[in-house]
């Protein structure tokens, strides 16, 4: 079956661009934001101040105040084996964060963060559209993982974890029946699962309110980008 990512790619055109999304795409500011910096009269395209609702090709020149910023070039999308340890976060004072980790010379951002002990499959682009649909749990699209806890499974464990188990977190403002899933066991302490949303360290909390700890979790898989052999860090 052919990547949907890459029929993403394929089907694109050249076409104009909201300016205040050309600016948010770039890593400026939110939409919002830059409406306010266009009506403030702080933006041009080709050396003219621009007004609110103006389009703007790729190859033409956008300065806000002082900065020029250049227009995308072909969409990147790289699937990253990510270490245990490395930190999905865009903050560079956050120590081992996924983008100092890279290093990619273009802006890239995460399709869907995994927590700092989790490994496996993450998905990096420039498109925040693209993320958008990939990652939005209204779209329901499937994610994997491999799950290894600290104490035998057993039947009552998968069962209840393929119906939905209640998690909550006071402080995350967290409250919420999880939705039913697919639940796999393929060893005496491992399991695989397969999510259609993503809450806040979700797996870890559905085993912790059944009583398990989890020692460790990969993704495996993102729709149907696949982590097969890809090395750590990779």
């Amino acid at each position: 079956m052919k990547n949907r990512i890459e029929e993403e790619y394929n089907r694109r055109e050249v076409k104009p661009v909201r300016l205040n999304k050309y600016i948010s795409d770039a890593g400026i500011c939110s939409r919002r934001e830059a409406d306010r910096l266009i009506e403030a009269g702080k933006v041009k395209i080709d050396g003219v101040t621009a007004s609110c609702g103006m389009k703007v090709l790729p190859n033409q020149t956008v300065t806000v105040g002082k900065k020029e910023i250049r227009g995308k070039n072909a969409m990147v999308v790289l699937a990253v084996n990510k270490p245990a340890g490395v930190v999905c976060t865009e903050d560079m004072r956050t120590k081992n964060n996924i983008i100092r980790f890279l290093d990619y010379p273009q802006r890239i951002t995460y399709a869907g963060r995994l927590d700092k002990d989790s490994e496996g499959l993450l998905i990096m682009t420039n498109d925040g559209d693209l993320i958008n649909r990939m990652m939005r749990a209204r779209y329901a699209h499937e994610k994997e993982y491999k799950v290894t806890v600290d104490r035998p499974l057993t039947d009552a464990f998968i069962r209840e974890m393929s119906e939905g188990v209640h998690i909550t977190d006071k402080e995350k403002k967290l409250d919420a029946v999880t939705r039913p899933c697919k639940v796999t066991k393929i060893g005496k302490y491992t399991f695989s699962i397969v999510l259609t949303q993503g809450l806040n360290r979700q797996i870890r909390r559905m085993c912790s309110a059944l009583g398990y700890e989890v020692k460790k979790l990969v993704r495996t898989r993102i729709m149907n980008i696949e982590l097969k052999d890809l090395k750590t860090g990779a």
